[in-house]
């Protein structure tokens, strides 16, 4: 655990659930600063913070060209930074701030770098492999209150702050508008997916750069989509419906780059070349058109060879659907409606996607048994964290009630958040 999110855990009482504090930007950028004036001996050029994110409802949608619904969180990641005139690039974390990690850009190749500072060199890596030359190393510092390990994207924060950090530092340009932000995001990208060997669909990077505060991001990751076409900022006030979303991080371990992402990723892309189409949205579109929706789904899975290919189908195509209708219940009011939908949402997620855990499903049925609208994983799932719709004041009691849970079952204690629709990445100091 971070010592960040060590200092910014609250708890009231002997064995009540500890709540993280999101650090403000006055205090992320203090904790980067001394961060790195310990580690190098001078001040940085400037510090940046970028957001973890939760996914409200499309889990395993973004990389079938789905749609997805994410909010900032409150929780981010600072980087303190300062360019170099060498290739050498010199990071260290709050995590182990006695640990100063080295690599070098020149000559550098794809898994070149291990361990966690592969994302943030890699992003400088991905730079410049997109051609941008004059970028070249640095020295930064990391501090962060997202949790690690919990599904809720400190990778992404990680990265986005370094590309938005590079884009500044060396006058690269994009970081200023929406459309630009996504060259920084496909850097960020880059670096999970071929520097630190992780999967990912582009849909954490695209709500730690675009999300809006208040508002959460309608993202529709169809490959034929320009940046301009492919969000749309859709309102998530919980306050106007007496509402709070809670997180819950298990602690159950969270990984996503032993394979088991992978293979559900190729499942798709097989069930969608045997399909004859591009990926599992023109599938999804073709059936929510159709007259008969159940007969064409049911068609559509008697089409594919094996019960594993068609369970994964159904979530991803059920899955796309759920967020259709997500959006249209919360504009409406109609929080018993968008309460069954993130419960609907996890129970595709454990029997057809099969990627959540016991974990995860005790406390998805705990929060759901105390007054929770609707429950659900979050995330990738294999461990991390789940979120739960809570009326205003509940957070605290339905958390408590999965750690006293936990306690039974003999499982690690959780640690719980407030999730609050916030702004995205930007410069801070």
């Amino acid at each position: 655990m971070s010592t960040t999110i060590q200092q910014h855990a609250t708890q009231d009482a002997a064995g009540s659930i500890p709540f993280i504090d999101a650090m403000s930007d006055t205090e992320g950028a203090k904790a980067a600063r001394d961060l790195f004036e310990q580690a190098y001996g001078e001040a940085p050029e400037g510090v940046w913070a970028a957001p973890g994110r939760v996914n409200l409802i499309g889990e395993h949608t973004d990389y079938n060209a789905g749609l997805c619904l994410p909010i900032a969180l409150p929780h981010r990641t600072f980087i303190a930074l300062k360019p170099r005139e060498d290739t050498k690039v010199r990071v260290v974390s709050d995590v182990a701030p006695d640990k100063v990690a080295e690599a070098d850009l020149d000559g550098l190749k794809a898994r070149g770098v291990d361990g966690w500072s592969a994302y943030p060199t890699g992003v400088a890596w991905a730079l410049r492999q997109a051609g941008f030359d004059k970028v070249k190393g640095f020295d930064a510092a990391f501090t962060s209150c997202v949790p690690l390990g919990s599904g809720l994207s400190s990778s992404a924060a990680m990265t986005c702050s370094t590309a938005l950090a590079l884009d500044d530092v060396y006058g690269l340009g994009y970081g200023d508008s929406d459309a630009g932000r996504v060259t920084l995001i496909n850097a960020a990208i880059k670096s999970e997916n071929e520097m630190a060997g992780a999967s990912t669909g582009g849909l954490d990077q695209n709500a730690s750069m675009r999300c809006t505060e208040g508002h959460a991001l309608l993202l529709d990751c169809r490959p034929e989509l320009t940046p301009l076409e492919n969000v749309s900022q859709q309102e998530f006030d919980l306050d106007k419906y007496n509402l709070e979303l809670l997180v819950v991080d298990t602690q159950a371990p969270h990984q996503l780059n032993d394979g088991q992402y992978a293979q559900r990723r190729a499942t798709c892309e097989e069930a969608a070349k045997i399909l004859g189409v591009a990926n599992l949205r023109v599938t999804a579109d073709g059936i929510s058109k159709a007259d008969d929706q159940f007969q064409a789904l049911k068609e559509t899975l008697d089409a594919l060879p094996d019960e594993t290919m068609k369970k994964r189908v159904r979530h991803v195509v059920t899955e796309i659907e759920r967020v259709r209708s997500f959006v249209r219940a919360f504009a409406q009011g109609d929080i018993k409606a968008a309460g069954r939908l993130f419960n609907a949402s996890h129970d595709s997620l454990a029997a057809d996607y099969e990627v959540t855990v016991p974990e995860l499903d005790i406390a998805v049925d705990v929060a759901r048994k105390n007054g929770a609208y609707g429950a659900r994983m979050t995330g990738g799932g294999f461990g991390g964290s789940i979120i739960a719709l809570v009326d205003k004041g509940r957070s605290r009691e339905v958390a408590q009630k999965i750690a006293d849970a936990f306690a039974v079952h003999g499982f690690h204690q959780p640690r719980a958040l407030a999730a609050v629709a916030s702004s995205s990445a930007h410069r801070v100091d």
